[in-house]
């Protein structure tokens, strides 16, 4: 299996949303039912998540990947800053219909208020040889 990880481009960077909440854009609808987009760009991994209420995930930041999330059911309470800042990360309230971005070099942490299943949209593989090697632990939130 190839365990390569490609480094981020320009052009890349230059796609991702500019805030952490994500707008999505208009869906397709018609008698049958409804088409929403979600995301649409070259990506390598899509996993769903369960998490149970007061549980903690992430406390940790990407070199390479970036991640679209998307809340299917519950709340999630974000907690983000720029990797090596040392300031006080910001706290964003994602609630049900809602998607987030993480770009690379973001500490992140996710602080579950609700039982909560969400989708993530990765950049890289989640095999985990891929994953390890491209995530750095931090402790942005006591969990």
């Amino acid at each position: 299996m190839d365990n390569h990880i490609e480094p981020v481009t320009e052009d890349e960077v230059a796609s991702w949303p500019k805030t952490v909440i994500v707008e999505l854009p208009d869906s397709f609808d018609d008698a049958r039912g409804s088409i929403q987009p979600m995301v649409d760009g070259q990506m390598k991994s899509c996993v769903m998540i369960t998490s149970k209420i007061g549980t903690v995930r992430a406390n940790h930041y990407h070199k390479t990947d970036w991640h679209y999330c998307y809340v299917l059911q519950g709340a999630i309470d974000y907690y983000h800053r720029p990797t090596g800042s040392g300031e006080k990360p910001e706290v964003v309230k994602v609630k049900k219909g809602q998607m987030f971005f993480t770009p690379p070099m973001v500490d992140h942490t996710m602080v579950f208020t609700e039982d909560t299943i969400f989708l993530t949209w990765g950049r890289n593989s989640r095999r985990q040889a891929v994953y390890e090697a491209d995530v750095e632990r931090v402790q942005l939130v006591e969990g």
